[in-house]
């Protein structure tokens, strides 16, 4: 038997957990009409097949038409629910994993105008920053129907075969009660005494463990110490730990620290890269030690290394391993077998959790089959027949080819024109807040050094160097270069830089700058942090209604708070029309798109964020030798079959072009280009 503390198993009440892993509970956005159909389920059970010990499922799952789902949660309150969920456990039980759900009702933390157009309701008067609702202050009677309701969903999830619930009680209505921050009720229910506070979600409680009995699992996911004034400190958030120890309810705590209310508070809670790795952790460890209680916890742990020091530590008896699971579902099965150098790294972008805030879907930076389970492969099949291979360019696009082409058995041959893999993500790590991003980079190139791929690197491929190799198949993935040409205008861009110049430092910023951003993208905002810590004042600008759209809130986070206070101003619906160069100064055109007011001001630098041209002259050098010409038949790559398009008998190779040399997109559509491609090649 191992003697790694992650391996271990661990008896929660009845229930043997077969290693110490776990995810813990998040909401992918996979359901369809509120129910965990086939794509839930085929998620949670890749995980469940590679070996993790327990499947959090859902976050949150919601009890109530009231609590409607703004991050398309499962619906705990329907009936229906009950076979979708037989069908996820059964997938994970199969497997041996454990699979548990957690319920809520979002209090304030939804909206009104989503579900069934019901006043969103909580215990304090105030609506949530995030997410702009007025609630409507709680009566007797939605107290009284909400217990209700909690204790139905709960036995809904037992009688889908659930093996435990927890309970959300940070952010969501059941805190919103015991938080002095969000209560403005005066009678039992009332901000005076931490009694009062805690009543509800303690009925809730009760409630539920009566309907599901004594040997059904429980628990509370629950904030120990808001981190904000006039809220729960640690000092009585121990106190609360020690109350629901002493209780005897509950089966487990899962420990959170901070609020979620806002974007910068919730991007503390969830760290992002560039933070502080595990910074909970210590407190989590804290509360244990305090209750004697099973811990659970989960904050930024996205290495195996830190995870193995929060078990060996005593510091938890679970730890999660949320968004490292959505980089590589099969960490617990790389660990058993030895090869953790193996594991896809989570790199911290968090473009999982800021496409779900936005209405999206959960997906992965760099991990294209996540979520995607049904449709594409964690695990590359072997090809029935070995082909060679050419790809060029060795960004993230054409790394990936490389990797998933080396996987299937092919013979793999990558041109580079620069001295270093990487393309645009080596020029997004020279942040050392976004250092991490290299990751994508490393690892690939780690998987091709172990499949025998062949780089030449330095070379500027031509016809004639890929065709010298006889290949059955060309992919072009030579990425693009800065567009600096202004929208519609056919305007002279001599007189402006790239970001890409001020982040790459070819270009020093100057005193004054604008930094105009077609695209709402990173490369805009790197480049002012650059320019903002060299002492420039900084203008940001966009003809969009807002700035840096594409950022997403969470990742918007550590620029705000890199730039609000140095000198640098946002400004929001202007359109650069035109720059000309007046001395040593250069005079900028700006308009608006909603009028035809325009006016003039003066800058020593301007520098345009607006995407990038394809660098594909080498593409259309090579259609006219292809058997395909380039061309795509989009239904065998959506559905899954090869590519068997002939334009040109006489050609002697398919030819692909993928990512950036196609049109400007960003990292995920580069590497889920190159898997859907070659993973059929």
């Amino acid at each position: 038997m191992s003697k790694d503390p992650l391996l271990q198993p661990f008896q929660l009440k009845n229930l043997t957990l077969k290693n110490r892993i776990m995810t813990t509970s998040h909401e992918p956005a996979y359901p369809e009409d509120g129910m965990p159909k086939d794509r839930y389920a085929a998620y949670h059970a890749e995980r469940a097949k590679a070996g993790v010990a327990l499947a959090m499922t859902a976050g949150s799952a919601s009890v109530s038409r009231d609590s409607p789902p703004v991050f398309n949660n499962v619906l705990a309150y329907k009936d229906e629910v009950v076979p979708w969920i037989r069908r996820l456990t059964d997938g994970c039980h199969e497997h041996g994993c454990a699979v548990m759900i957690q319920l809520t009702h979002l209090g304030r933390r939804t909206t009104w105008n989503k579900g069934d157009w019901l006043p969103s309701v909580s215990s304090s008067r105030h609506r949530e920053p995030a997410h702009h609702a007025f609630p409507k202050l709680i009566e007797d009677w939605d107290i009284e129907r909400i217990i209700t309701q909690f204790a139905d969903a709960a036995e809904r999830m037992q009688a889908g075969g659930m093996d435990g619930i927890e309970m959300q009680v940070y952010g969501h209505l059941l805190d919103q009660f015991w938080s002095p921050l969000t209560n403005d009720l005066t009678g039992p229910y009332g901000a005076d005494t931490l009694e009062n506070r805690m009543r509800f979600p303690m009925e809730v409680l009760g409630a539920v463990r009566k309907r599901v009995g004594d040997d059904f699992i429980v628990g509370f996911r629950f904030t120990a110490d808001e981190a904000q004034k006039g809220g729960i400190d640690a000092a009585e958030g121990l106190e609360i730990s020690k109350i629901l120890a002493a209780d005897g309810q509950l089966d487990f705590l899962n420990v959170i620290r901070g609020r979620i209310h806002t974007d910068p508070a919730m991007t503390d809670v969830i760290p992002v890269q560039g933070m502080k790795s595990a910074p909970h952790l210590d407190f989590a460890g804290e509360v244990r030690r305090a209750t004697g209680m099973p811990t659970f916890h989960a904050a930024r742990i996205p290495d195996v290394a830190t995870a193995r020091h929060a078990i060996e530590a005593g510091l938890l008896d679970m730890v999660g391993m949320t968004r490292a699971h959505m980089a590589d579902p099969h960490i617990v099965r790389k660990i058993v077998e030895g090869r953790e150098e193996d594991i896809r790294p989570c790199v911290g972008a968090t473009y999982c959790l800021d496409r779900i805030y936005q209405a999206g879907e959960a997906l992965c930076i760099h991990n294209a089959a996540t979520g995607r389970e049904l449709t594409m492969p964690h695990d590359i099949p072997v090809a029935d027949t070995r082909r060679k291979i050419v790809i060029v360019g060795a960004g993230p696009a054409g790394l990936e080819a490389a990797r998933v082409a080396a996987a299937r058995g092919h013979d793999v041959t990558v041109f580079e024109a620069q001295p270093d893999p990487g393309g645009q993500i080596r020029l997004t790590a020279r942040s050392p807040r976004r250092r991490e991003m290299i990751g994508i980079i490393d690892w690939r190139m780690a998987q091709c050094a172990a499949r025998d791929v062949t780089f030449q690197f330095n070379t500027w491929a031509e016809v004639d160097d890929v065709t010298a190799l006889s290949p059955d198949v060309v992919i072009v993935a030579t990425g693009g270069m800065p567009n600096t040409q202004l929208y519609e205008t056919g305007t002279d861009a001599s007189h402006v830089v790239s970001a890409w110049d001020i982040i790459a430092g070819d270009v020093k910023p100057a005193a004054r700058i604008l930094i105009y951003d077609e695209s709402g993208d990173h490369p805009a905002l790197q480049a002012a942090e650059i320019a903002a810590a060299a002492g420039s004042q900084v203008e940001v600008m966009t003809p969009d209604r807002t700035f840096a759209p594409d950022i997403m809130g969470m990742n918007l986070v550590p620029y705000m708070r890199s730039l609000q206070d140095k000198d640098v101003t946002m400004t929001v619906a202007r359109r650069l029309l035109g720059v000309t160069r007046n001395g040593n100064v250069l005079t900028a055109t700006i308009g608006t798109d909603y009028s035809d007011h325009t006016h003039e001001a003066d800058y020593d630098q301007v520098v345009v964020n607006y995407g990038t041209l394809p660098l594909d002259e080498l593409y259309h050098d090579l259609k006219p030798l292809s058997r395909n010409g380039g061309e795509v038949d989009h239904d065998a790559l959506i559905d899954g079959r090869a590519q068997k398009v002939v334009r040109n008998p006489e050609g002697s190779f398919q030819l692909f072009r993928i990512g950036d040399a196609v049109s400007a997109r960003n990292t995920h559509a580069a590497i889920y280009d190159a898997l859907r491609l070659v993973k059929d090649l």
